[in-house]
Formats: structure tokens, C-alpha cells, sequence
């Protein structure tokens, strides 16, 4: 019975604003492995003219935190910042450092829970057997859909007669009609 990781993924976000210009992500949990993907930061609606910048500090306010700026957002020319593949282990956190936001903070905390390889067994041969319990068994019809009505000899004679031009759409294309005038 060997061991594996399992991850557990949750929403994570926060504001920045003027009377929150700090926000932190940690943990106390030190049975699994934690890790914040960051998504997207983007400007509230409410947000004023002018220039609001997030700062990355990792680290827990040690001599060797660092603070790094992430995002430069603007109300009229960036409202939004894509920050996909940024994924950081906590402790992290986000400072506004000018700007009075709001700032909106939107990532995924993942956590890595182990588990035994009998316990995913049992999970996959259950999600198999509600799998096929779901899924309906669909009979197949012939019943013409899906297929061409063909012409009968009436209407290729009436297609093909030079006074009845073809409908829009339906016809044989420019240079047919060129040949003719």
C-alpha cells in the first residue's frame, strides 16, 4: 500500500483597498503541501482615475521578505491582468502599494492530500460504475433525417431549362452566368 498526493483545489481571493491596503495568504497546515495559483487582478467598478499598484511580498516579514511589484492597473487603459502560471507557496502576501482600488485578488488554493492506492481504487471503480448507471443507452433510427430528398425528374428538367434561372445561392456559380450573356 504505497501513498500518493490528491489535489484539493479551493477559490481564494481578496480586496485591496484604501482601509485594506494588506492581504495575506498562509497556512498553519503542515500535513500537506499548499500552493496559490494566481489568476486574474482586475480594478472594481468603482475604482478612480488613476494608477494602483500591487506588490508581491513573500516571506514572513523577516529581514528576508522582499517585495516585488506584480501589476500596474489603470481604470481606462488596464482594468485587468491575466497573472495565469503564477503559482506561489505561502506565506505571501498582497500589499497595495499606491492606489486607492479597489483591487480584486482572484486565484486557486491548491492542497495536496495524501491518501492510500486502495482508497483511489474504490474512488474510480465507483466513478465507473455512476458513469455507466448515468449514461442512457441511445437506439439508433433510420428514419431518413439527415439525408437528401432526391430531385425527381420533373425538378431536373426544371433545373436544367435555361429560362428558369437558378434560385440565390442555389445556382452554378459565376461563370455559368457569364457564359450565357
Amino acid at each position: 500500500m504505497s501513498k500518493t498526493e490528491k489535489p484539493l483545489s479551493t477559490l481564494w481571493g481578496c480586496e485591496l483597498n484604501e482601509s485594506n491596503k494588506e492581504e495575506s495568504f498562509k497556512t498553519d497546515d503542515t500535513n500537506h503541501q499548499h500552493q496559490l495559483a494566481l489568476r486574474t487582478m482586475c480594478l472594481g467598478h468603482t475604482a478612480k482615475d488613476e494608477f494602483n499598484i500591487v506588490e508581491l511580498v513573500t516571506g514572513e516579514g523577516n529581514s528576508s521578505a522582499r517585495a516585488v511589484p506584480i501589476a500596474t492597473l489603470h481604470a481606462k487603459s488596464m482594468p485587468t491582468v491575466n497573472l495565469s502560471g503564477l503559482d506561489l507557496h505561502p506565506p505571501v502576501t498582497f500589499r497595495l502599494k499606491r492606489g486607492s482600488g479597489p483591487v480584486y485578488v482572484g486565484a486557486e488554493h491548491v492542497a495536496l492530500e495524501e491518501y492510500s492506492d486502495e482508497e483511489e481504487m474504490d474512488e474510480e471503480v465507483e466513478e465507473e460504475e455512476e458513469d455507466i448507471e448515468e449514461s442512457p443507452v441511445k437506439k439508433v433510427t433510420k428514419n431518413g433525417a439527415g439525408k437528401r430528398k432526391k430531385p425527381e425528374k420533373g425538378e431536373d428538367e426544371k433545373a436544367s431549362d435555361g429560362e428558369n434561372p437558378p434560385k440565390k445561392g442555389k445556382g452554378r456559380g459565376r461563370k455559368a452566368q457569364a457564359a450565357k450573356v
